[in-house]
């Protein structure tokens, strides 16, 4: 079990907030943080890793306290056991793809798990390569598994995919599910893309201005338990346009825009950029900032 509880003040492209989340994640769980930029969310993870302090709060994982402002217990980043990936790959340019991996065993015993993630990441004949020759979903890859080949207590991964195309995110999706199915490592994904949530979460964090507002599973935040229109689109907002008690929010879906009605209520804490579901509901189209 992994316990987070956390306060800080941050300042962000809206201005200044209180980040106050208080969460547990269950043994060998696999859950996402989800919300707009700047809600907290890559904060959270750095907390975490012991690369931000927060301002009073506590994190324990398994047995052990990493964080106890109370007590005045704080890790360092070298003690707590972690492997956290970003977007970049942050490989040893010098070392061959099977070194950059070697490198990252503390028993080197396990070299046959080594193999074994090769294998089924369908890097193998890509092993004595250099990180320079490869394909940025080959060197994601690689980062993958040498992060997960370090047998951290948590594993933290921060928009890891953003930069990838559509199908080889799909695929590198696959890729994440079944390194964590092999393994089981608790781990904390941050994404903005619903269908690595439903192909990947156990249970979903939204995270408005510095606080969780909803959590549960994937299907019953966004699914069907949800809403039970006949169309869900995913979009940015590009103008929020008031109209007596009336706001006309534009969204991006894609390469189209599309205009939807929204109340006073509901839109007074929307701002362009906020990534939004615009969706059906009965025969009404209806939005919610995700």
């Amino acid at each position: 079990m992994i316990k987070v509880r956390a306060k800080k003040n941050l300042l962000t492209s809206h201005g200044p907030m209180r980040l106050a989340v208080d969460f547990q994640i269950p043994d060998k769980e696999l859950i996402t943080l989800f919300g707009p930029s700047g809600s907290g969310k890559t904060t959270i993870l750095r907390m975490i890793a012991g690369l931000t302090d927060p301002e009073e709060g506590f994190i324990q994982v398994e047995d052990e306290v990493w964080f106890d402002s109370d007590k005045g217990i704080n890790r360092p980043v070298q003690e707590r056991q972690i492997s956290f990936v970003f977007q970049d790959y942050n490989l040893f340019p010098n070392m061959t793809i099977l070194e950059n991996l070697r490198y990252a065993l503390k028993d080197k015993k396990e070299e046959g798990l080594v193999y074994e993630l090769l294998e089924m990441t369908r890097l193998t004949e890509l092993k004595d390569r250099k990180p320079a020759t490869l394909s940025g979903g080959q060197k994601q890859r690689v980062a993958l598994i040498r992060a997960l080949l370090r047998k951290p207590k948590i594993f933290l991964l921060d928009e890891p995919l953003s930069s990838l195309d559509l199908e080889l995110r799909l695929k590198l999706q696959d890729e994440i599910l079944a390194l964590y199915e092999r393994l089981k490592i608790p781990t904390v994904f941050v994404t903005h893309d619903l269908s690595e949530i439903f192909k990947i979460s156990s249970q979903i964090f939204i995270l408005e201005q510095g606080k969780i507002s909803r959590s549960g599973k994937p299907s019953a935040i966004f699914g069907e338990e949800a809403l039970s229109g006949k169309f869900k689109f995913v979009g940015n907002i590009l103008e929020l346009k008031r109209e007596d008690f009336l706001y006309i929010v534009t969204v991006q879906i894609g390469n189209h825009l599309t205009k939807v009605v929204a109340t006073e209520d509901e839109a007074k804490d929307w701002h362009v950029g906020d990534r939004v579901l615009v969706a059906a509901k009965a025969f009404n189209p209806i939005i919610m900032r995700i």
